[in-house]
């Protein structure tokens, strides 16, 4: 992989402050504690110095070592490790395998000479299990062979606690709790102490090389495997992470989170544990030291002290993000949480996945660059800032500081591409969309509204309409500029609508209409404003249109009246009687309209229905005035003029009657004469005028309808009487006279017609009339059986209900006393209602004077 610059090395310990000129002296190990720094030599001496960390104006870190003492120690053999105890100001010094405690301070033995011998080497126990914070645990390879010990060891004492053998000889030792992590002659292993449950890692041949066991956090180690791979072990004895790379010959490792750094015999590694690429190189020649020490991590030649200074994680992420390596960057900064305060991180990671949003998406990685921004809850306005025009002139936005990108707008981004340019915009409406119902837009729903509005203008997006007519903030002064430039008229007049400009929009859409400005957005515009203008509350528009759209189309127009929202109807806001004058230069619409009053709303109004049918009336003559035969125009209205003749009862009779008198227009006459009760004129017209004598015969019917039987009785016999009119010889007649006979026995008095059929018919030519009175009359005569059997059944059973009633004796004693005046009775006369309770003769006849009702009665029946 690329490289990150992740630390810096600089010098801590020069050589001469070690070791003036005496080059036979080599360092051997090397213990730092807060800014303590002990050095071992092979002299057998012990170096205090004190680290200062200093930063530069610059940023640039390096540290100055003050050399405090140093201490001979008397054995002629190398001091082997050292280890500070801080809790107990001790140090713990191992010399010819013996450990030695030491004052940290003037380095001088412990006086109780308490010490540890037959050491090969040690670790301390970071997370100790005997939770004393002045005793630190001290775990010993033996130099007894394949034996592990552990000490407490106190301010002036040690004290042996367990004593372990292992199956191997072992090695390297790094401890966690009561788990060893040991590399033996041909493995490595888990070993519970405190169990003795031991379990097997992997081989790996201490022969050949130098094992590394390093307990690197909470029950987890790094070891160095076979084939120069580091590993991570738990103590359960499996691997959480994948394991990094080294080169087959690793002196030491240490961890930095998130990184492991290694030293070889030419070089100091570094990986990343977040995805174990090797992220960083330092040539450093002789090293033979590398540890970390509280975080800070310490690399020695034999000769000198160096410090690896981590550069910080941020700088380093926005290295990693200057060269576009999104990936790297994120993991880098999720790997950072643990060590930044919350608040802080939640600040920074938000920065950085905005960053990262802005790479992804000037590579048009749109997905990738959507789901950046979603998490990194970017103000939206800095991706609409990128697109020139599209932020409302009002806008107080101002990107942030510093910069998220290095563009300055979109031309720039796409260096001019209109492929590229294209789509941006079609990524930016898609995720304005999504966002615009969302948290994300609060506080700025108008910037993100006006630039979708001005995104699917320029588009000609179909989705610009649906934008105008459902709820949104788009500002109305920017939003009409860039409609009109965009000559996008009908959505402007949306937008005047939706803000509450209706007179603004319909003087643009009948602009549009006229032909006066081009959109072609709507073919059906005319309907549509027809549409607008009905369910418009401004009726000061409605009446200023009302010519207009009338003279465009009388019979769709006519809806602004007749389709009105009801409960406006039901206000009568706008008077019928005005839109009846506006009307009358339209004489469809006035038909239509008048229809509606009459037909649909079914007002009750003489005028209107008078109205109606004199309009249908002087249609239907003008069209039999110019054409002879009868067109199907005229056939409608004929149609129309009868069912409102028969249907209704409001309109003046008689003065529909004199239109009508003169002309051909006999059934109507007779539908009039019907409603003035004057039958027989009717039937007479229908039967001799018009010898229609189907007509005839449903004339009877409906003018029958709601009335009793008599009446339609005395109707069909009218009828029966026309068709028989003395003298009449027309065979028709008579032939109809019998079919109606015929037809509708029911209908007649069977008696009253043999009177008046003339003699000369024959009982073959009645015979179906003959045997429906027949059956009419034996059908009468016992329907009337069965009601007076049953009336006597149910008299029978009320005789019966009597008779029990008598049946109970009723007890009276003088202990009764009257239900109304609560008196005891004198005499043997008394009433009694139907609940059993009894009263004076007097007192119940007093009750039902005085207003039928007692407080006393105990019943509210007034039945005796």
């Amino acid at each position: 992989t690329m490289s990150v610059k992740a630390f810096k090395l600089v010098s801590a310990v020069e050589r001469e402050m070690l070791m003036g000129d005496k080059n036979y002296i080599n360092i051997e190990c090397i213990e730092c504690c807060g800014k303590n720094l002990y050095i071992g030599t092979n002299d057998c001496f012990i170096y205090h110095f004190l680290l200062d960390e200093k930063v530069s104006t610059a940023g640039k870190i390096t540290f100055a070592a003050t050399k405090q003492l140093h201490k001979y120690l008397g054995l002629k053999k190398p001091v082997s490790e050292l280890k500070a105890a801080s809790a107990l100001t001790r140090l713990l010094v191992l010399c010819d395998n013996t450990i030695t405690l030491v004052n940290m301070i003037n380095l001088e033995p412990v006086p109780t000479g308490a010490r540890i011998k037959g050491a090969v080497t040690f670790t301390l126990n970071e997370n100790p299990v005997s939770g004393d914070p002045f005793c630190v645990e001290v775990c010993i390879i033996s130099v007894k062979r394949r034996t592990i010990q552990m000490f407490m060891v106190f301010e002036d004492r040690v004290q042996i606690v367990k004593e372990v053998f292992t199956p191997e000889q072992p090695c390297a030792v790094a401890v966690d709790g009561y788990y060893l992590c040991l590399a033996l002659t041909t493995q490595y292993i888990i070993l519970n102490y405190n169990t003795g449950v031991s379990q097997d890692l992997f081989p790996y041949c201490s022969d050949e090389k130098r094992p590394i066991v390093k307990r690197i956090g909470r029950q987890e180690f790094l070891l160095a495997g076979p084939g120069g791979l580091g590993m991570f072990a738990t103590v359960d004895g499996i691997s959480q992470r994948a394991p990094v790379h080294w080169s087959e010959n690793v002196i030491g490792a240490a961890l930095c989170f998130p990184y492991v750094v290694a030293l070889d015999d030419e070089f100091i590694t570094v990986h990343s544990m977040l995805d174990q690429q090797q992220k960083q190189t330092l040539p450093f020649k002789e090293g033979h030291i590398l540890q970390d020490f509280e975080g800070k991590v310490i690399v020695a030649t034999n000769k000198g002290v160096y410090i690896l200074v981590p550069l910080p994680l941020e700088k380093q992420i926005q290295d990693l993000l200057a060269s576009h390596r999104v990936e790297e960057a994120l993991v880098l900064a999720k790997g950072a949480r643990r060590n930044i305060p919350k608040e802080k991180f939640q600040v920074m990671y938000k920065r950085i996945l905005q960053q990262a949003g802005f790479i992804q998406f000037a590579q048009l990685q749109f997905l990738e660059a959507k789901e950046l921004f979603r998490s990194g809850q970017l103000d939206v306005r800095e991706l609409i800032s990128l697109y020139p025009f599209l932020l409302p002139t009002s806008s107080s936005f101002i990107r942030s500081h510093p910069p998220l990108h290095e563009y300055a707008d979109l031309n720039q981004l796409t260096q001019g591409d209109q492929e590229k340019m294209t789509k941006c915009k079609r990524f930016l409406m898609s995720y304005l969309n999504e966002v615009r119902s969302t948290e994300v837009a609060n506080g700025y729903k108008e910037d993100i509204d006006t630039a979708l509005l001005k995104l699917y203008a320029e588009a000609n997006h179909e989705s610009l309409l649906d934008l105008l007519v459902s709820e949104n903030f788009c500002l109305l002064t920017d939003s009409a500029a860039w409609l009109e430039k965009h000559k996008k008229y009908f959505a402007l007049g949306l937008l005047y609508h939706y803000n509450g400009q209706d007179a603004a929009a319909l003087q643009l859409w009948v602009k549009i209409v006229d032909g006066d400005i081009q959109d072609s957005t709507r073919s059906d515009l005319y309907e549509y404003i027809v549409d607008f203008l009905t369910f418009c509350s401004d009726q000061d528009l409605v009446w200023k249109y009302s010519e207009w759209i009338l003279q465009k189309n009388e019979e769709v127009g006519v809806q602004i009246f007749t389709k009105r929202p009801l409960e406006e109807q039901e206000k009568n806001n706008i008077n019928p009687d005005d839109i009846i004058s506006c009307l009358n230069r339209y004489p469809k619409a006035r038909v239509k309209y008048l229809e509606y009053l009459v037909l649909e709303r079914k007002i009750e109004k003489e005028k209107y229905h008078t109205h109606l049918a004199v309009l249908y009336l002087e249609a239907i003559l003008h069209l039999k005035s110019v054409t002879t035969d009868n067109c199907t125009e005229t056939t409608e209205l004929l149609l129309k003029l009868r069912s409102l003749l028969q249907k209704s009862d409001l309109y003046r009779i008689h003065f529909i009657l004199d239109k009508i008198q003169g002309t051909d227009l006999h059934m109507e006459s007779a539908i009039l004469y019907g409603k003035l009760e004057e039958h027989e004129k009717a039937l007479h017209i229908l039967v001799h005028e018009l010898k229609d004598f189907r007509a005839a015969e449903e004339y009877c019917i409906w003018n029958s309808e709601n009335r009793d039987v008599q009446y339609r009785r005395r109707l069909f016999h009218m009828l029966l009487s026309v068709y028989l009119t003395p003298g009449t010889s027309d065979c028709a007649l008579v032939m109809a006279a019998v079919d109606l006979l015929n037809n509708h026995a029911v209908e007649f008095d069977a008696g009253l017609v043999l009177q008046v059929v003339p003699d000369s018919w024959s009982v073959q030519l009645l015979s179906p009339f003959l045997a429906g009175a027949v059956r009419q009359s034996i059908h009468t005569k016992r329907m009337t059986q069965v009601a007076l059997g049953l009336a006597q059944a149910e008299n029978l059973i009320y005789k019966h209900e009597k008779v029990k009633q008598k049946g109970a004796p009723i007890l009276l004693s003088d202990k009764k006393v009257c239900q109304v005046c609560q008196n005891p009775f004198c005499e043997p006369v008394f009433v009694r209602y139907p609940n059993g309770s009894m009263a004076h003769t007097h007192c119940a006849a007093n009750r039902h004077l005085n207003s039928n009702v007692t407080h006393h009665s105990p019943s509210s029946s007034n039945q005796t």
